[in-house]
């Protein structure tokens, strides 16, 4: 560095100046100068490098002079890439005078090249870099082949691993697998490639495999993943009282074997015979020594435990050897050897495990030397297992190990009695019945059963061989009876084999059977430790009780299974392996005595209760306008539990809609109220506990209820009577209204003259064109009585038909009282003097008769005042001619149109019926001829006087149209004043 310093001239003739401005900056020029000049740090020398590969280490050591911090920068060469950029602290060491610092790679040092460089500082002064010194990585070109690093790691669990990979010249990168997963990689160089496995879980035995695969080939390495060595249960023991055996195990398996795994040093003695699959490891030592130490070390690190103990303390037998037996009946004896003689001084405690069918019994014996022992209360003829293990009986330590199992059988021995029983049918016949011997009772082979029946009264006997697979025998009790007077037999069974009969086992059976009372049956369900009985003492039960149960079902030599109870014990849980769901059964408690056996209680029980397995047969009718359902009881067999009852359904629908649930106790039918017309479906459901049966359903169609449509009729006849009753009984309290309404009594014609002679008809033989008019009063009322004029019936109607009319000859008319207007019936002429009353109530009609005139224009009546027919003429004035007026009578013929040779007497116009007032008389028809011919023929004269009606009739034919309206109107307004009338009216 080149420093420029500030030069000074001196001349004599300046004055000298002393300011202290000059001074000062003097002063900080030089001690600038001195603070650059100490500030130039010296360049590191002698870079040199130091490569561990396989702990993946670099040393680096230089010359640093007195600098204690420097900076360190690692290059990856061929790319230039960073990898380690920091600054520092190295001591430098006082007697070489080198600094010294170690770097762990991530990447293994083979994978590429690497640049080092160092620099001094102090604070922010830095010196000139280090020389480069390069460690050369496998990726030079000179170096073609494919390679992996590194090579067969061991690393632990837990650890992050990486992989690199070199790829051979002139081939291109594919891909890394580790263990068969795709990792990802990163480039380190032209050919270098590096991936890295995070958290290293342990690998198997052979470790995991890491490939490399380029376009063409694949290399690769293997990694071994485990743990150091973790040490547990050491301890030292002793088997001949000599020797020492030392004994550990692993708490956990380190994942490394072969080369790689764990070894073993006892006392710095190397143990070399332990397997590594072996939990437990050993190792021997000739000489007891009191103290052990164990080391155990792998790649990954070590372990260590120690021991100590005396030998009196640690003394475990071995197996007892060559064991034997002497074996009889009910007791063996096992015999054994030890393989060290000193045990016949040593007091031992042995324990023996006797196994036969699975049940392990232990028997615990001690003494000194021990080598036999004796095994009592065995099974004749079965088949025996025994081990036994020893200890010392002083200073306990641990049992020995057990020794090779032994097997022996006793020998065989006369059966045990058997379990007998009886079943009686109601017909006097039944079954002996027992128990089949098990392995264990039969204490060998059984080759049959003796059965006896006898007498004791009668010292009689009967004596049969039965095959050992039989369990039952016959009895007749009707041909026992014949031989025996006593009212009971004893039935005795003897099991027989190789070594004879066992003991008899008897039963005592009566022999009548008598009818007894039928028990109560008590329902009963079933528990986890089976079916739980219980019962009051009997004090006659002097052997205790039988409890026997079979199917429900059946009646008849049946299969039971029973069990005996002792005397003191009053309830007891029933257990089989018959018990199946569903299955009814009953349970019967028997005494137990030297009499025969009484029944003292029943019960009824399902170990699981099922639904029905068929439906009830269901019939259904039809009774009356109801139907009627009825049903069969389900067998027993088929019900699978206690009916609780039947649910009777509607099914007609999509739905089921319940109708009625009937207890199981009630009557298994049901009306079926209010149907109505249409198909109709019922369901019908038994249930117990477990729920509904299968379906049971039936459809009907009603027939139409004939009984019913004869009670409507009924019902309608008596209506109409009583209504009959009532409108006769109203119309006979109110009679004389009725009467007076309906047919009122029609008085006599009240005229003047002398009318004490019986009146004759009135002969009247008008002309053709003779007219009869009659002339009301304008108060005409048509319920009040008048005089209506018909023309009496021709006594020769043929005659009359075929010969001309005689005009001069008047036409006879009858006269009739009938209910015409009330209003009096008034002579249009004041002045008439020829006419006709009659007094009707308050009421007059007069009738005035016209002359008969030849020339047919008018009709003529003559009257004789004193009632006969001769011929008195009346006056011309007296006829009278209604043309129009109030409602005055009218012909009931309509007369032809006026000709020239009808010559009219009267100077008055005649007048059309249609031209009267509505409200007089109109005629009931406008009558004609037939023909026009026959108006020819009668010569021009007018019609005949009358209607087309019978002269003995009252009424005339009701006209059509305006006339036959009218007269409805009259008749309908009449009827409902009388019907008014008759509601209002008090009195009759």
């Amino acid at each position: 560095m080149l420093i420029t310093m500030p030069r000074l001239s001196v001349t004599p003739n300046s004055k000298p100046n002393c300011s202290p401005v000059w001074l000062i900056c003097v002063v900080l020029s030089l001690s600038a100068i001195h603070t650059q000049s100490k500030d130039v740090l010296s360049v590191p020398q002698q870079l040199s490098l130091s490569a561990d590969k396989h702990t993946q280490q670099l040393s680096i050591s230089w010359l640093g002079g007195a600098a204690t911090t420097f900076d360190l920068m690692i290059l990856r060469t061929e790319f230039n890439e960073t990898v380690f950029y920091e600054t520092v602290s190295v001591a430098v060491n006082q007697v070489s005078g080198w600094h010294q610092w170690n770097w762990s790679s991530v990447e293994p040092l083979e994978c590429t090249s690497l640049s080092i460089k160092i620099r001094s500082r102090d604070g922010q002064t830095t010196s000139e870099w280090s020389n480069t010194q390069i460690l050369q990585g496998n990726d030079l070109p000179s170096n073609e082949k494919s390679q992996m690093y590194p090579v067969d790691r061991v690393v632990p669990v837990g650890a992050n691993t990486t992989f690199c990979c070199i790829v051979q010249e002139g081939r291109v990168f594919d891909t890394i697998r580790y263990s068969g997963t795709v990792m990802n990689t990163t480039r380190l160089s032209r050919r270098s490639y590096a991936t890295t496995v995070v958290n290293h879980g342990p690998s198997g035995s052979s470790g995991n495999n890491v490939i490399c695969y380029d376009n063409v080939d694949l290399t690769g390495t293997v990694a071994f993943v485990g743990y150091p060595p973790l040490l547990t249960d050491f301890v030292c023991e002793t088997h001949d009282l000599t020797s020492a055996v030392c004994k550990w195990s692993e708490a956990r398996d380190t994942h490394l074997y072969g080369r790689r795994g764990t070894v073993y040093s006892l006392n710095k003695r190397n143990c070399t015979q332990n397997r590594p699959q072996q939990k437990w490891k050993e190792c021997s030592v000739a000489q007891w020594e009191g103290n052990w130490t164990l080391v155990a070390v792998n790649i990954l690190g070590q372990y260590s435990l120690t021991d100590s103990a005396e030998l009196s303390h640690r003394v475990r037998p071995v197996a007892p050897a060559n064991l034997r037996s002497v074996v009889h009946a009910f007791n063996a004896t096992v015999l054994w050897e030890w393989k060290y003689d000193s045990y016949s001084f040593l007091a031992l405690v042995c324990q023996v495990a006797l196994t036969c069918h699975g049940s392990k019994t232990n028997h615990t014996l001690s003494g000194v030397g021990l080598q036999s022992v004796v095994l009592s209360d065995l099974y004749p003829d079965e088949d025996y297992t025994v081990h036994i293990r020893c200890g010392a009986q002083q200073n306990f330590w641990k049992w020995g190990n057990w020794s090779e199992p032994f097997t022996f059988k006793t020998k065989t021995y006369i059966p045990d009695a058997p379990d007998v029983w009886m079943w009686m049918n109601r017909d006097n016949t039944g079954q002996v019945v027992w128990k089949p011997l098990t392995h264990r009772q039969s204490h060998g082979q059984i080759t049959g059963y003796e059965i006896t029946v006898w007498s004791a009264d009668d010292n009689v006997q009967h004596t049969e061989i039965f095959s050992p697979d039989t369990t039952a025998a016959p009895v007749n009790l009707t041909q026992i009876a014949t031989f025996s007077s006593d009212r009971k037999v004893i039935a005795t069974v003897s099991a027989k084999n190789a070594d004879g009969l066992s003991q008899p086992a008897s039963v005592v059976i009566p022999l009548h059977l008598t009818d007894v009372e039928p028990l109560a049956v008590s329902r009963v369900g079933y528990t986890d430790r089976g079916f739980p009985l219980s019962w009051q003492s009997d004090a006659n039960a002097t052997c205790g009780y039988v409890v026997e149960w079979n199917d429900a079902v059946c009646t008849r030599d049946c299969p039971v299974e029973w069990i005996k109870v002792a005397s003191g014990n009053t309830n007891v849980s029933v257990e089989s392996a018959n018990f199946q769901s569903g299955v009814r059964y009953n349970f019967s408690l028997y005494s137990c005595s030297s009499d025969a056996p009484v029944l003292l209680q029943r019960w009824q029980g399902y170990m699981q209760e099922l639904v029905p397995s068929t439906s009830v047969r269901l019939s259904i009718s039809q009774q009356n306008s109801d139907i009627l359902l009825t049903w069969e009881e389900i067998a027993v067999v088929n019900r699978r539990g206690f009916l609780l009852g039947y649910n009777i359904y509607n099914s007609t629908g999509s739905e089921l809609k319940l109708l009625a649930n009937l207890p199981e106790q009630g009557s298994r039918s049901y009306i079926v109220k209010g149907v109505t017309d249409g198909p109709h479906k019922f369901t019908i459901k038994a249930y117990n506990s477990a729920g509904e049966d299968t379906v049971a359903t039936g459809s009907i169609t009603p027939e139409p209820y004939n009984d019913w449509l004869i009670m409507e009729v009924l019902i309608s006849l008596g209506v109409t009577a009583l209504f009959l009753v009532i409108v006769t009984f109203v119309c006979y309290k109110k009679r004389k209204w009725v009467k007076k309404a309906f047919y009122p009594d029609i008085p006599e014609p009240k005229l003047p003259g002398d009318w004490s002679r019986t009146q004759g008809p009135l002969d009247v033989k008008p002309s053709s064109h003779s007219i009869i008019h009659i002339v009301e009063r304008p108060e005409w009322d048509s319920s009040k009585e008048a005089l209506v004029v018909i023309p009496e019936e021709d006594e020769d109607e043929e005659g009359m038909g075929d010969e001309p009319v005689d005009t001069d000859e008047p036409t006879s008319l009858r006269y009739y009282n009938q209910v015409v207007d009330e209003r009096p019936i008034r002579p249009r002429f004041p002045d008439s003097s020829t006419s006709s009353a009659s007094s009707l109530d308050s009421g007059r009609t007069d009738v005035t008769y016209t002359g008969i005139q030849t020339s047919g224009s008018s009709l003529v009546f003559q009257l004789d005042p004193q009632g006969s027919s001769e011929g008195h003429q009346p006056h011309a004035d007296q006829s009278v001619i209604c043309g129009g007026g109030g409602g005055g009578y009218r012909p009931q013929m309509q007369p032809r149109a006026q000709s020239d040779d009808m010559g009219l007497v009267s100077p008055e116009p005649f007048l059309e019926p249609q031209a009267a007032s509505a409200g007089g008389y109109k005629p009931q028809s406008s009558w004609h001829l037939d023909s026009p011919v026959e108006a020819g023929e009668s010569g021009g004269l007018a019609p005949s006087l009358g209607s087309p009606t019978s002269v003995a009739s009252t009424q005339f034919l009701l006209p059509e149209g305006e006339e036959h309206a009218e007269e409805k109107r009259q008749l309908s307004s009449s009827a409902a004043t009388w019907f008014t009338n008759l509601l209002s009216s008090t009195k009759p």
